[in-house]
């Protein structure tokens, strides 16, 4: 179903969730463009990985979730990924006795042979670190690079919205902008990304908006290109640590 150009393609409104009788976020609202990057900030266990989870079908909510004009309630992480959300998440969540090149025709598994190679090889061009390893097995790549082919197995649904979990865990500085200049290159296409980063000025160099997350529920949305963002930013976290020491 097309969108209009006044809806979000990412629609999250009240969302609550958490781990079986444990709630961690309540009544969350977040909203992505179409070729939009928004960052999602907030101190650790704030709920961004919770967040991630959710809108991806890896954790039941409440509220509305709507993508591309879509509801995603009772969504799988399958169909919400068939639909044009993908979901990397944190770590080096690869298969690591596959080459590197068949790690990427997996991410593919329901496409067309021929496509599958397509997609396989556009991803390369991305990232060479990983395209000079491609007939290697995973095992064989550094942290970094098994965090790259993360990413790149990512990139191969072509997805609407790219949502990026700590992708620069575990990365040297180089292959950090390396995956946030491909981030950009998205935009530039036409593909959104939602972020979820500690590297809190990267993040901000490319975003075009901003959330912060803490305890739960969100603190502050603006426009990343906000003077005094990076000020309130701190005021907030630092708001969030004094009332949780004072609760102690």
């Amino acid at each position: 179903m097309p969108i209009s150009a006044a809806e979000p393609l990412l629609d999250v409104a009240g969302l609550s969730t958490g781990y079986g009788k444990i709630g961690v976020l309540r009544g969350v609202d977040l909203t992505v463009g179409a070729g939009e990057v928004v960052a999602l900030l907030g101190p650790n266990g704030a709920g961004k990985t919770t967040f991630l989870r959710a809108v991806s079908g890896l954790l039941p909510w409440s509220g509305r979730v709507r993508f591309a004009g879509r509801d995603l309630v009772g969504m799988s992480p399958r169909e919400t990924a068939r639909a044009g959300l993908v979901h990397v998440i944190e770590g080096h969540r690869v298969f690591t006795q596959l080459t590197v090149h068949d790690n990427l025709l997996l991410a593919a598994y329901d496409l067309p042979h021929g496509e599958r190679a397509a997609r396989a090889e556009e991803v390369f061009a991305l990232f060479p670190e990983i395209a000079a390893k491609r007939r290697e097995r995973a095992a064989a790549l550094s942290g970094g690079q098994q965090q790259i082919l993360a990413v790149a197995q990512g990139l191969v649904r072509r997805p609407l919205l790219l949502m990026l979990d700590e992708p620069s865990a575990g990365l040297s500085p180089v292959l950090v902008d390396r995956v946030l200049i491909v981030a950009q290159r998205l935009r530039e296409a036409g593909t959104a990304v939602l972020l979820v980063e500690q590297l809190i000025e990267k993040a901000l160099a490319i975003a075009d908006r901003v959330y912060a997350l803490a305890r739960g529920s969100i603190v502050l949305e603006a426009k990343a290109g906000e003077a005094d963002l990076p000020l309130r930013l701190e005021h907030a976290y630092m708001a969030i640590a004094a009332q949780d020491r004072s609760e102690r």
